[in-house]
């Protein structure tokens, strides 16, 4: 017969404890990612309705009314009013997705007409959400900061 010191016993009883408690702690992701998925699925459903962000930089005043569809799309009305106070409006739209880190848009159109075929514009922002209704996005290729604030869907300007 074997006899286990009762040291080693011990250990063994406080190695076994450590490891249920880590697992405890750290709850573990499925192998498939379904955690992942559905926190990007959430995400992304969060990001769908009228957003508004306001700024201003020198003396011009942005007021952009970005609309976010489900089915992928989405739309930017843009009002500028310069320092002389004239007010320039422009409207632009495109396809945009949440790929589980950034919000990315594609435009397909700048103020009604095509973008050069060269030179077709992305914004792309790392997202996080202060509130259901407001998020800050990060560009870090620019490195600038954006952040927008959920509007009712019929806001218009």
């Amino acid at each position: 017969m074997f006899v286990v010191p009762p040291s080693v016993s011990v250990a063994c009883a406080l190695v076994a404890v450590a490891v249920l408690i880590s697992n405890v702690a750290e709850p573990q992701t499925p192998s498939d990612g379904s955690t992942n998925v559905r926190a990007e699925h959430e995400t992304a459903t969060m990001l769908e309705g009228t957003w508004l962000r306001e700024y201003s930089e020198a003396d011009v005043r942005v007021r952009r009314l970005l609309r976010l569809a489900p089915g992928g799309e989405f739309r930017e009305s843009v009002r500028v009013v310069d320092a002389a106070g004239q007010v320039h409006r422009m409207e632009h739209e495109g396809q945009w997705l949440y790929d589980g880190t950034n919000l990315k848009r594609k435009y397909t159109l700048m103020d009604g007409k095509p973008p050069s075929r060269l030179n077709v514009p992305f914004a792309t922002f790392e997202v996080s959400f202060a509130t259901r209704d407001e998020f800050t996005g990060v560009n870090h290729v620019y490195r600038n900061t954006v952040r927008y604030r959920r509007v009712e869907a019929d806001l218009s300007f």
